[in-house]
């Protein structure tokens, strides 16, 4: 089915078969990304339980719709043309939390915060590394995420997911296949849920080092601007934000995006940045840094789009 001409019908085709569902046509994506960047979802879903993700998925597939998975949308750069076909966010809706022991049990769309927060109520250390990063679970070990020496190869021990068949299946321990910045997971797969394993500590040392952290992110990182996190991995060898610095970069800016000038690591939207202003800084950026270092930069925010 044509999606463009379609959408319509689609939606109403999906609200017969799951009524309860939260689902509009159009959706502007730039509200749903920490970027504030991005066209319109043809359809927007926001999913609420197991169940659901299961049931649109299949309806999806079924109806020949293509499908764009997201979480808290901290980590995405979207096209201004927006996302063709469904985009299913897993995010507040699918974010129950719990703790036994030493282990916390969580949906995939819960957000790494609440689960710091709820580690610090039971004081269980491991956690602290991801308090202050933006995005859910299941992105998190999706892109095995990591800050200040925590990574979630370090405290992800089972998830269970949703394979590109459908079936519902469980990975443990190495199985994740955990590297830098990535994982086993691939286009197609779908995380339902993990289970953390923590240790116990004190909980007065686990909130002052959350706090610490959560100074060095406000001392060091540009969180008045929107923005997608660190825009570039990493090269070995190297940092990305000493060499766009070394490059000459800070500051440098293309219509409304800019490298910040607290953070060369970080492009920023100063206020009406659009998709074309950050993919031609980031352009210029690899551009440069290639120039002047030979280092290839690779992109860490996942751009998506038509």
């Amino acid at each position: 089915m044509d999606i463009i001409t379609n959408k319509a019908q689609i939606l109403h085709l999906l609200k017969e078969q799951i009524p309860d569902i939260d689902a509009v046509c159009d959706e502007p994506m730039k509200n749903h990304t920490s970027f504030r960047i991005g066209g319109n979802a043809d359809i927007f879903v926001s999913v609420k339980s197991e169940a659901e993700i299961i049931s649109c998925i299949n309806f999806f597939k079924a109806h020949g719709v293509t499908i764009t998975i997201i979480g808290n949308g901290s980590n995405l750069l979207v096209s201004d043309d927006g996302i063709e076909g469904a985009v299913v966010c897993i995010g507040k809706g699918f974010s129950n939390v719990s703790c036994q022991g030493c282990e916390i049990k969580a949906n995939s769309g819960v957000l790494l915060s609440k689960i710091a927060s709820l580690a610090l109520e039971h004081g269980l250390a491991g956690f602290e590394f991801a308090a202050g990063i933006p995005g859910t679970l299941g992105g998190a070990i999706v892109m095995n995420a990591g800050a200040y020496g925590g990574e979630m190869k370090d405290c992800v021990v089972t998830t269970r997911y949703l394979d590109k068949n459908g079936n519902i299946c469980q990975c443990t321990g190495d199985e994740h296949a955990f590297g830098y910045r990535k994982s086993r997971f691939e286009d197609g797969e779908i995380i339902l849920s993990s289970t953390i394993k923590l240790r116990c500590g004190d909980r007065a040392q686990i909130k002052a080092e959350m706090h610490s952290l959560a100074q060095k992110r406000r001392e060091k990182q540009p969180l008045e601007y929107p923005s997608a996190g660190s825009t570039f991995k990493r090269p070995d060898g190297a940092f990305a934000a000493k060499l766009i610095d070394d490059a000459g970069l800070r500051g440098y800016s293309i219509g409304d995006a800019a490298v910040s000038d607290k953070h060369c690591g970080f492009v920023i939207n100063k206020g009406e940045a659009s998709f074309k202003d950050v993919i031609a800084l980031m352009q210029h950026i690899k551009k440069t840094v290639k120039e002047k270092f030979g280092f290839e930069l690779e992109p860490e925010v996942r751009i998506i789009g038509r």
